[in-house]
């Protein structure tokens, strides 16, 4: 049954996954939604232990009370759920903080977002790919945002951590994609969810700009797995971040005059 995952078309049923920041948000609506799918297992992991209790009470998996910024957290993680139900066939390394902010945000709120939307990736990958290519095969997903492949206008370490997820997702991508890893990068927009209008926050404008676009979890869940399926690189639950990244690519200088326009209009 693994080796149907060295095609182009990852199935859940039957799988063991892991997901981080599965508490709530994004990540419970992935858990709840792979359970669905066929997964064996489901292993929940958050910060928030009660939260994870919550969630993995609901879809018969494991919970696990986790900071994925800690890499002994993490091996530890890993290590339990493979000894109890077998080796991972998916790792979702969804946890990740929304912080406002520009160039002059504390050193501490700096560090910590880099903590969480980044290390926090470096760590699960470190903590399962070695078993995933001893095996020839295994699935990463790294949830970054769309803000990884265009900006985010207000904040600034959102901006720059949402970037180095995507360019961690696209070195493993290359680094392990002959070896049989295949890995996926989750880049929405905003999201009905608490950190999703954090997100959002900065002008009235501009939140009632992110509110108009905004797409629910349960969405964003639909859109991975059918990104899985396909094991597409970049998933994208809205479809014009495609456009825009496109646009950036084509004309820099002509984007980032676009951005300033858009940033001066939500200021306004």
């Amino acid at each position: 049954m693994l080796s149907a995952m060295k095609g182009k078309h990852m199935e859940l049923d039957g799988r063991v996954v892991v997901v981080t920041g599965a508490g709530g948000g994004i990540g419970a609506a992935l858990a709840r939604r792979f359970h669905r799918e066929g997964a064996r297992h489901v292993a929940v992991a958050d910060l928030d232990g009660g939260a994870a209790d919550a969630v993995s009470a609901e879809i018969g998996g494991s919970s696990h009370q986790l900071d994925a910024a800690d890499p002994a957290s993490v091996s530890t993680l890993v290590e339990e759920v493979s000894a109890n139900q077998g080796p991972i066939d998916l790792f979702c390394a969804n946890a990740g903080i929304a912080t406002g902010g520009d160039v002059d945000a504390d050193v501490e709120v700096w560090q910590r977002t880099w903590d969480v939307n980044v290390m926090s990736q470096v760590h699960a990958a470190r903590a399962v790919i070695p078993a995933m290519v001893a095996r020839g095969v295994g699935y990463l997903l790294l949830t970054a945002s769309a803000a990884g492949v265009t900006t985010s206008l207000d904040s600034a370490p959102y901006a720059v951590t949402k970037h180095a997820a995507v360019a961690l997702a696209e070195w493993l991508a290359i680094t392990y994609g002959d070896r049989g890893i295949r890995v996926s990068c989750l880049a929405p927009q905003f999201v009905d969810t608490p950190m999703g209008h954090l997100a959002g926050g900065g002008s009235k404008a501009a939140a009632a700009w992110a509110k108009s676009i905004m797409i629910g979890p349960d969405e964003v869940a639909g859109s991975v797995v059918e990104g899985l399926r396909d094991e597409r690189f970049l998933i994208l639950p809205h479809p014009e971040v495609a456009q825009y990244f496109q646009n950036k690519a084509a004309d820099y200088d002509r984007w980032l005059s676009g951005m300033r326009k858009l940033r001066a209009g939500f200021e306004e």
